[in-house]
């Protein structure tokens, strides 16, 4: 898996592309969302098999997984935006997007037994052909390792930069022209 910081990074930048009214709250569902997929790795202390529907990486990093939880989260924070709203459309994309983000970095990780991208209805699992970042430790205590520190710093390369690269690029896109005036 990718980190939680690479995952919470990526939530931001796919959140500057969306033209809404971004509050703390929408940045924090972002990044929790991008972040919630891999809470199916308490799996592994409570004896779930790696490569079963509930495993690490299965039905938690799928899309379905995804949309649902896009639903749930609008539904839940944002009970004045209605569904036959285009605000609330653009909302869930967003949420989705988020939380997808997660399992396309974790296809593109070194490690693992790869992603179940269309579970439920496809337990198979996926790996990206490209497949730069350096697979995370789970667990805090070895993420502050050696190993830890050269995930942060492949995650840096392949995470980071190009996310600070989009969202840099959102900014100048979406800044407002100075406003010109004719003497």
């Amino acid at each position: 898996m990718a980190s939680a910081f690479a995952h919470a990074i990526a939530a931001v930048a796919v959140g500057k592309a969306f033209s809404l009214k971004n509050s703390w709250k929408f940045w924090l569902l972002g990044m929790l969302c991008a972040i919630i997929p891999d809470f199916d790795a308490i799996g592994f202390a409570l004896d779930v098999p790696y490569e079963s529907f509930w495993g690490h990486r299965g039905f938690t990093h799928s899309f379905v997984f995804a949309a649902l939880l896009a639903v749930i989260v609008v539904v839940v924070f944002y009970r004045s935006v209605l569904p036959n709203q285009k605000q609330w459309w653009l909302l869930w994309l967003y949420f989705f997007l988020a939380t997808a983000s997660h399992s396309i970095l974790d296809a593109m990780t070194t490690g693992g037994l790869g992603v179940a991208f269309f579970s439920p209805f496809d337990d198979a699992r996926y790996f990206l052909p490209w497949r730069p970042i350096q697979v995370s430790p789970i667990g805090i205590a070895k993420f502050f390792s050696e190993k830890g520190l050269r995930v942060i710093k492949s995650e840096s390369v392949w995470v980071f930069l190009p996310c600070l690269g989009f969202i840099a690029a959102m900014y100048l896109v979406k800044r407002k022209p100075a406003k010109t005036t004719n003497t």
